[in-house]
This record gives structure tokens, sequence and C-alpha cells, in this order.
């Protein structure tokens, strides 16, 4: 049997996730004077797809764009992280960006690195630049250091497996600790609930390596749980439907197109975009946020392959293009390329696009970042109408935090959580895992989820047969698996914990895509190939009432 600790964790505020926008939410409600605790999958030092640095942060810098804030909107409006945005929420976060900016770089992040506030990368020529430069190598090591000095309690290894609802209210969740090799479910009683698990991948096969589930471009154990704690509650979720990709070099799956001072060319040596002739740090080639399917688009029609070619970039830029890919750790692609002799004066790298993942599609937040749900509010890459990755994690995780703080303080007495019938059938559900000797483990669970996911919910074609097929395969797999399974350590229960997350967010694509009968994104219907304009200005959200799904069409706000 599982144990269930006696002893419960109570806080004012819980935050799942250790990730940027945890982290954020954590110190800003340690600063209105809540209690909190952060309860993280792995280590706060070294988690989420913020874990090794960055170097791009997405904001509005007054002293360096003037009092008018209505070009760097339009900017933003027009780039790669904005497709899914309801209006209302962009503004607000680029109203806020500067303060965390300063906040970063006062707490020991380096956001003025070369001196003063420098916008690169992701620009349009004769165009403003919205993406500030910053050295995000120790991020996380000094984000986890200002959340302890505000007294908040980490606990790190404690990731959560379900959230507890009392009378239609959030009122703590129960976490899996896998601190060791024997697993222990603890219950935490809250007054509210932040939800910052970072992006939903392992979903979809990685696309350079099939087979090599943790080989993926972005971190491979964010697994879409903020969207299935969510849906599982019954919060809103919004833009399921649609997968995004990221690219960068071919098989490395390293991201970071935009650090890379180069062109984007074609075998020939020919550029493929239109908008510089010559990259340089200020503005390299955006052709790749402009017409995100490039490179796999030129190898499936035979003009590729498509290659980043920096041979034409000056030494300094050069030197300046390794910094940034040092900040955004990518140390390892770096030291390979030294390794086995590959000069970016001399040689093109080719690019390609890698598999589908979620990141700005999921729980659905309002001006608060509060969901539909009383006390629970979420942020970062797994909201759902609004991205803005590493600084949207900053801006709304730190929104978040206030506004857990602030309902918590009108709280007056806490719920006991740890009575729920749900803590009981957890860990039987568990426990027939640990019991089991002969059965699928989680790796074949999650393969055959991403087999499902490729050839059912994928990016070439989806029509109502194959989504309802696809739904009917993985429902099936659900069952068999809950009848099945196997885990023999925390480590490994963890894990299978992880596959439900996945089979979850799969559920909920699959009901969502069949629901939009068109074709817009990456959203691509055989049976309804046309955009309908009439949707133009609408989101579509799923959430469940007494365990069955609804979904409604909204305008955008």
């Amino acid at each position: 049997m599982v144990k269930i600790d006696q002893e419960v964790i109570q806080t004012d505020v819980l935050v799942i996730g250790g990730g940027i926008a945890g982290l954020m939410a954590s110190i800003a409600a340690a600063q209105a004077g809540a209690s909190v605790v952060v309860a993280e999958k792995a280590n706060s030092r070294r988690s989420g797809c913020g874990a090794t640095g960055n170097d791009h942060f997405l904001c509005y810098c007054p002293p360096e764009h003037g009092p008018d804030m209505t070009p760097i909107l339009k900017e933003v409006r027009n780039s790669q992280v904005s497709g899914f945005h309801d209006p209302s929420l962009t503004v607000l976060f680029l109203e806020q960006t500067f303060d965390r900016v300063q906040d970063w770089n006062t707490w020991g992040i380096d956001m003025r690195p070369h001196g003063d506030w420098e916008f690169a990368g992701h620009a349009f020529p004769g165009r403003p630049r919205v993406w500030l430069k910053y050295a995000g190598h120790n991020q996380k090591p000094v984000l986890t250091r200002q959340a302890k000095k505000e007294g908040v309690r980490i606990e790190n290894h404690l990731p959560v497996v379900d959230l507890i609802v009392r009378d239609g209210r959030v009122v703590g969740a129960l976490g899996l600790s896998v601190i060791s090799d024997t697993p222990v479910l603890k219950a935490i009683r809250a007054k509210s609930v932040v939800l910052a698990t970072g992006s939903g991948n392992r979903i979809y096969p990685s696309y350079a390596s099939p087979g090599w589930m943790f080989n993926i471009a972005q971190c491979p154990s964010c697994t879409g749980g903020t969207q299935s704690l969510a849906w599982r509650a019954g919060a809103r979720l919004v833009n399921m439907e649609f997968p995004a990709r990221h690219a960068g070099p071919k098989f490395f799956n390293r991201c970071g197109k935009a650090t890379w001072i180069g062109m984007i060319k074609d075998p020939h040596g020919r550029p493929v975009g239109p908008f510089v002739t010559q990259a340089t740090r200020w503005v390299g080639d955006i052709t790749a946020d402009v017409w995100p399917s490039v490179f796999t688009d030129m190898s499936e029609n035979g003009t590729g392959p498509s290659y980043m070619d920096c041979t034409g970039t000056s030494a300094e830029d050069l030197e300046y293009m390794k910094w940034g890919l040092e900040n955004e750790g990518n140390t390892g692609m770096l030291n390979y390329m030294a390794q086995e002799g590959i000069d970016l004066r001399r040689h093109m790298i080719e690019f390609m696009q890698y598999e589908p993942f979620l990141v700005g599609r999921g729980v659905e937040i309002d001006k608060d970042a509060a969901t539909n749900l009383p006390g629970l509010f979420a942020a970062g890459d797994p909201v759902g109408n609004f991205r803005a990755d590493i600084a949207g994690a900053a801006v709304f995780g730190w929104i978040a935090g206030q506004s857990a703080a602030k309902t918590a303080g009108l709280v007056k007495t806490f719920a006991d959580a740890e009575t729920v019938p749900l803590i009981t059938a957890r860990a039987d559900m568990f426990s027939e895992f640990m019991n089991r000797k002969n059965g699928p483990d989680w790796k074949e669970a999650n393969l055959t989820v991403q087999q499902i996911m490729n050839g059912y919910a994928g990016l070439k074609a989806r029509s109502e047969t194959l989504l309802n097929a696809g739904f009917k395969y993985l429902m099936d797999l659900k069952a068999k698996i809950l009848k099945t399974l196997c885990a023999d350590n925390a480590h490994t229960l963890m894990r299978c914990a992880e596959v439900f997350e996945m089979i979850d967010c799969g559920e909920v694509i699959f009901r969502t895509a069949l629901e939009r009968k068109e074709s817009r994104a990456m959203h691509q219907r055989t049976d309804f190939p046309f955009t309908n304009p009439l949707l133009d200005e609408k989101f579509l959200t799923i959430h469940k009432e007494e365990d069955q799904p609804v979904l409604e069409w909204r305008d955008k706000f």
C-alpha cells in the first residue's frame, strides 16, 4: 500500500511548479504577506523549460522605447508568440514587463550585461525591437534564492497529482513525494493555489529521434500537469486544439533560432526569405518567425534541406552569438561543434522543426491570473489565452502570486483537504501499480500515447474519422493501463502519473479538434480545409461539469 503521510502541509498559498512562473508567483505572494509552499517535481534550481537559462525577454522598456507603448504592442501582436492572446492580457503584460526586468536585475540576473538595455533578434529591419537580451544562465538559482529569502518553503521532488476541490472551491492538493525510492502521498491544505507546471511535452514523439522520449527541445518532465489537473478539477481550458512547434539544429534538439545570427538558405546558398541580405546581432533572419514551417516545407517538397548560414556573419557577432547560446544553456551543442571541428565561419548548419507540444495552450485566465474555479490561479507556459515564454511566465507568475495572496487573505479558515475520498482512491490506484509483478511499464504506455496522438491528431491531416478513431484508441489505452501498468519505485510511479497527464491532454486535444470545423494555424482539417472568418475573433473553451465535457465558443477579451 502506498503510504499516506499523516502530517498535513498547510499554507496560505500553494504554488504547483517551481519554474519561472512558479517562483515568481511564490515571491510575489510572500511579499504580500502570505505563507507560501512551492511543490516542485524536480529541484527548483534546475527545473522546467527555463532550467539552463535564456537570453531573450519580451519587454516594453520605456527608457529604450519611449513613452508610447503602441508601436511595441503592434510588434508583439505580429510576433511568433501572439497568435492566441486575449488582447487585454497582452496590454496588461507589456505594462508590467519593465518592472519585472528591474526586479530580476536587482536580484542578480544580469538584464543589461553589456551596460545598457539591449534589444536584438526576432525583429524586422527598420521596426522596433522588443526582445531584451540578457544573461539568464543563472536565472533559476537566483529566483530560488530570492524565494527562500522571502520565506518561501520549497518542497522539491513533490509532484502534485490531484487538486482537491470542496463545494466548488480549490482547497488544496495531493502531492506524491519521490524524494526516496518509497513513494509517499502528502495532503496539502491551501487557501489558494497557483498552477505553474510548465509546457506539455512528450505527448507527441520526438521528430528528431522517435523512441528516445527525452531527446526533445523542451523539458521532458513538463508533461501537461497543469492542463491535466485543471481539466479534472473543472477549470476551463482554451486553444488546446492548436499544436505549437519550435525549431533548431537538426537532430540536436536545441531551441533558440533567434539567438543564431545567420541567414536561412537553401542547398545552393540562396536566401529563403526576403527580409535581410546580411544578418547582424540586432536584426537576424526573421523568416522562420514569419514562415514557421519553412524547414519542414522545404524538406517535404524537395527544395531542402534548409540551413542556418553564419559564414557571412562578422567575427564580433559570432562571439556575441556564442555568448547568447551559452546563456541559453546550449553549452553541450557548442562543445560538440568544437569537438567535431564544425566551424560556423565555413559550415552551414541544417535546421528542422521539432515535435508538437503545448505552450500557450491550456488554462484560461483573466487579468488577475484567475481561472473560473474559485481559489485557483495559473501562470506561465500552460496558460491558453496568453503566451510570452520566459517573460510571460515572469509577469503573470507575479500577477498570480499577488492575486492568490489577496484571495487567501479573504479566506478565514482552512478546509479539511485531507479527508476527501480522492486521496484514498489515489493511494489504492498507485498501490495496484506498485504491487503488480508483470505488465507494461510507463515507457510502453508513453510511446503508445505518442503513436496515437501523432497518427490521429497529428499535423498533416485531421478529420472527423481520424479524430474519432484516435480518441477511441486513447480511451481504450487509458482503460488498459489502469488494469495493467506496473511501477517498482517512486520514480517510475511518478512517470506513470505523467502518462495519465498526457492522456488527459490528449483527450482534450481530440475533443476540441473535433469541435473546430475549420483549418487554422497547425490545426488542419482535411474535411474542412478552409479558415472560417466568422471564427477569427473567437476562442474555443472546454471544461467539465458533473464529469461531462462542455465546449463553448467565446469572443476574445
